[in-house]
């Protein structure tokens, strides 16, 4: 089995989407990534890209190969029912953590297709000096940028994320020391699926404008932790591209939601204070 010693990180309470309050408890697992699951992380890649051009195959393939590092997350083994399983079947993907090492796979067409989606929409949302920091920071090539990949359905609980981000962690520092693709990062670069409230209606600002800047809220929640330790992040709008099939319509209280993806950078030696974040706020 290719389990990471099948590290258990179960007893998680997933609400799974039910109006009751029935509540399901399903115990999760984290395995290294494997060719089995191909299929459940480019549906969760696709999620997160919609439809900007990127080559999801070759990403998945490339997270597939170096699977040294990253993780995917399944449901626990029910052992009930292995009489009638032929094992013909994946078994479902809920989660993947992992990392692309866009300098080192430089040349590659996923890694310029990121580099190329995220100057391009800085472009069109930021100030020039910002497109001309971020072109220079994802250039050069003495100090790596890592594209962090953290992505699981909505109704997986944010607490799978501490664990999964800790065993990132220490795969990275093993990955150094053995001196094995992918290990050293000078900066992170992730992607965050955001999104605020399309707040059209007039009667909303009460005395004038003054609060206009919308709350940024995040799908995965202990993203925000990343967000504000970024050095350089923008916003841009997917609104264009999310059909109801692949991120359900978004809306709280009835408000429409608007879908936006959330660029960030933030050095390396930051993570500590994230993960510190992340254990204060997600330990079950």
């Amino acid at each position: 089995s290719n389990s990471k010693g099948g590290q258990n990180w179960g007893g998680q309470r997933a609400l799974l989407g039910s109006p009751s309050p029935a509540e399901v408890n399903v115990e999760f697992e984290a395995h290294s990534i494997s060719e089995n699951d191909y299929n459940g992380t480019k549906k969760l890649l696709q999620q997160l890209f919609l439809k900007a051009p990127v080559n999801t195959d070759e990403l998945t393939e490339i997270l597939i190969q170096q699977n040294h590092i990253g993780s995917v997350i399944k449901q626990a083994e029910v052992q009930e029912e292995s009489d009638d399983d032929d094992d013909g079947d994946e078994e479902e993907v809920f989660g993947f953590i992992s990392l692309l090492n866009l300098t080192e796979r430089k040349g590659t067409q996923c890694a310029e297709q990121i580099k190329e989606l995220i100057l391009s929409q800085c472009e069109k949302n930021c100030e020039q000096s910002m497109v001309e920091q971020l072109d220079k920071l994802l250039n050069d090539t003495t100090k790596p940028v890592g594209f962090l990949l953290s992505e699981r359905f909505i109704n997986v609980p944010p607490q799978i994320a501490l664990p999964m981000h800790q065993q990132l962690q220490k795969e990275l520092v093993e990955t150094q020391r053995t001196n094995k693709p992918c290990g050293r990062c000078y900066y992170y670069l992730l992607i965050s699926k955001t999104f605020t409230e399309a707040a059209k209606n007039s009667s909303r600002r009460r005395g004038g404008s003054t609060q206009q800047k919308e709350e940024l809220m995040f799908s995965n929640a202990e993203e925000e932790f990343f967000y504000e330790k970024a050095i350089l992040k923008f916003s841009y709008s997917v609104q264009e591209e999310s059909d109801t099939c692949l991120g359900g319509r978004w809306s709280f209280d009835d408000a429409p939601m608007k879908p936006l993806r959330t660029v960030m950078l933030l050095p390396a030696d930051r993570m500590n204070a994230i993960m510190d974040k992340l254990k204060e706020y997600l330990s079950v």
